[in-house]
């Protein structure tokens, strides 16, 4: 029987709403995909050059393999909470790409941060994010006083007040008494993620950072991280 015939035989109200899905699926390949109602693109800049942020334009495209696992085992791939401490902010992927825009435009008092091993960064990250393995600031993983202290007074902005040394910045540590060696007045803000909700790698970074007495207020922990960028469809840069 042809489908002529199967649509007369069936009552009128069915054949409109067929009619209705079968139009919407064919049009669905064509819909535009925006950021927001209002912003479909954001350019930014990465490592000089201009990228645009938006999100895939494919209708039916899925989520990239490598984060389509529900399961990873636990530990170490926990879930994370949606809060790592006082006064640190958890954002979105709006927040994130403003803080990128921010920095685009000029503003040299924000970092975003790809927490992640660089194995990992070579698979694609967020344009404008430079990465800073939780590596290089986790003590469990090895990394130093000296080299943690390198990277927050050459890349974070933090100084070290001018009569202390690294055994007065130790003895402040054990003691939470990070003010007395660290000037962090020009501390940047610092936009901080990994490879999402179940990943423990940026959320070691932070309470590493915090141990040393960076400002709360100035780190923002996006938990989504890469899962959700992907699960968005939007873009990523190697």
């Amino acid at each position: 029987m042809n489908s002529t015939k199967v649509l007369s035989k069936l009552p009128v109200y069915l054949i409109i709403v067929s009619m209705a899905l079968t139009l919407n699926t064919a049009s669905a390949k064509d819909r535009p995909v925006g950021i927001t109602r209002s912003i479909s693109s954001v350019t930014v800049s990465h490592n000089g050059k201009d990228v645009k942020i938006m999100r895939n334009q494919d209708n039916m495209a899925n989520v990239d393999p490598a984060f389509a696992k529900t399961s990873r085992p636990c530990p170490p791939f926990c879930i994370q909470p949606m809060s790592l401490g006082e006064g640190i902010q958890t954002i979105g992927e709006l927040e994130v790409i403003n803080y990128a825009k921010k920095m685009s435009a000029g503003d040299r008092n924000i970092l975003l941060i790809d927490s992640r091993t660089s194995d990992w960064v070579a698979r694609g990250t967020i344009p404008s994010a430079i990465n800073i393995s939780w590596v290089e600031l986790t003590p469990r993983k090895g990394a130093t006083t000296e080299g943690i202290i390198k990277i927050m007074t050459e890349k974070f902005g933090v100084k070290i007040k001018s009569d202390k040394d690294e055994m007065d910045i130790d003895e402040a540590i054990v003691n939470g008494e990070t003010s007395a060696v660290f000037d962090f007045s020009n501390a940047k803000t610092l936009v901080m993620f990994c490879n999402g909700m179940w990943c423990g790698q940026s959320p070691a970074s932070i309470s590493a950072l915090i141990k040393f007495g960076y400002p709360a207020d100035k780190i923002k922990y996006y938990r989504g991280g890469m899962q959700d960028w992907k699960i968005l469809g939007l873009t990523t840069v190697k």
